[in-house]
């Protein structure tokens, strides 16, 4: 069977959820996310679980690729709660949460677990998702509790 690889483009709010979902439950390191100044860019590298095999009702072997997010047209990056000297230290990706400023830019937030955010200002949504290399097989499948409120 070949294997259809993800290249999505966000250009809007709405082309962005559609990106957080595919990287729900991925994972990268302080390494693999890098912030070009010069070129305005922001990349991320991640282990991306893949969703879409799992939910066609197939019954597959759940599977992880390697994925990349970059943003362009970044005006300037924070986080919170990260140690980039701590380069091993695993980060799982929760969200990305967007909004329109006052003066037409927009912030961006990469959510990961335990607190931890990335911050991104930029004049435009410009975001790619797109996978690399080839899949393999993970014995683990991500899990999330459900609670009450």
């Amino acid at each position: 069977m070949k294997i259809k690889f993800l290249k999505l483009s966000a250009k809007t709010n709405e082309d962005l959820k559609v990106i957080s979902a595919h990287l729900q439950d991925a994972i990268t390191q302080s390494a693999n996310i890098v912030h070009l100044k010069k070129n305005r860019m922001l990349l991320l590298q991640f282990n991306r679980f893949m969703w879409e095999d799992v939910e066609k009702g197939v019954f597959r072997k759940n599977k992880r690729i390697l994925s990349i997010l970059k943003f362009e047209n970044v005006i300037s990056v924070y986080s919170r709660n990260l140690n980039q000297k701590k380069k091993d230290d695993f980060l799982d990706f929760l969200a990305i949460e967007s909004k329109l400023l006052s003066d037409k830019s927009y912030n961006i937030i990469l959510h990961f677990a335990g607190n931890k955010l990335i911050k991104i200002n930029s004049e435009v949504i410009d975001c790619f998702l797109d996978d690399q290399g080839e899949p393999w097989e993970t014995k683990n499948k991500p899990k999330h509790e459900i609670f009450d409120e």
